[in-house]
C-alpha cells in the first residue's frame, strides 16, 4: 500500500452534522485520508420533487411551507452552502482530519466530477431521504455511481443508514 494518503470527496446538501463526520472518518480507520468537501448553492430547488418527498415522509408541515416558499436568491443560497461548508470542516477539522471544502454551483456533479478527475479515490454523498429521487435513482448517489469510475457510498444526514 502507498503511504500517499485517499482522496475522499464528500458531497452533502446541508452542513454535517457530527454522526455524518464519525461515520465517514471511520470508513478507513487509521488509514491516512484527505477530505474535500463540496456543498451546492440550491438556487433551483425542485419544489414538486420536495413535496412529495415530504408527504412521503408525512411531514404534512414542511410540505406546504416547500409548496408556497420561494426560492432562494443566488447570493443567499451561496451564503448558506458556504456556512455548511465551514460547519462541516469545522467538525472534520476537530477530529483531525485534513479537509478542505467548497461551494458548488446548483448541479454539483461537474464539481464532483472534476474532483474525481484531478485524484479523488472515493466519494460519499450524504442527503436526506429523497423518495422521488432515491426511488427512481435520479439522486447524486446514483448518477455518480453511472458517471465516475469510483466507488460511491450515499448515506443519509444525520444517521447509519445507507441510500
Amino acid at each position: 500500500m502507498s503511504d500517499a494518503p485517499l482522496t475522499l470527496v464528500v458531497l452533502t446538501e446541508d452542513a454535517l452534522t457530527a454522526a455524518d463526520v464519525a461515520h465517514i472518518t471511520s470508513l478507513h480507520g487509521d488509514d491516512p485520508v484527505v477530505y474535500r468537501v463540496l456543498v451546492p448553492a440550491d438556487t433551483e430547488h425542485n419544489v414538486v420533487a420536495s413535496v412529495l418527498d415530504h408527504l412521503g415522509m408525512l411531514e404534512l408541515r414542511a410540505a406546504w411551507d416547500d409548496l408556497v416558499g420561494k426560492e432562494p436568491t443566488p447570493e443567499k443560497a451561496t451564503a448558506t452552502a458556504r456556512d455548511q461548508v465551514v460547519e462541516s470542516l469545522e467538525l472534520l477539522h476537530a477530529t483531525g482530519a485534513t479537509a478542505t471544502g467548497e461551494v458548488t454551483q446548483d448541479d454539483p456533479l461537474p464539481a464532483l466530477e472534476a474532483a474525481v478527475a484531478s485524484g479523488a479515490d472515493e466519494v460519499v454523498v450524504v442527503t436526506y431521504p429523497h423518495a422521488v429521487e432515491d426511488t427512481f435513482h435520479t439522486d447524486w448517489a446514483s448518477q455518480a455511481r453511472e458517471l465516475l469510475q469510483v466507488p460511491v457510498l450515499h448515506l443519509y444526514a444525520g444517521t447509519s443508514e445507507l441510500g
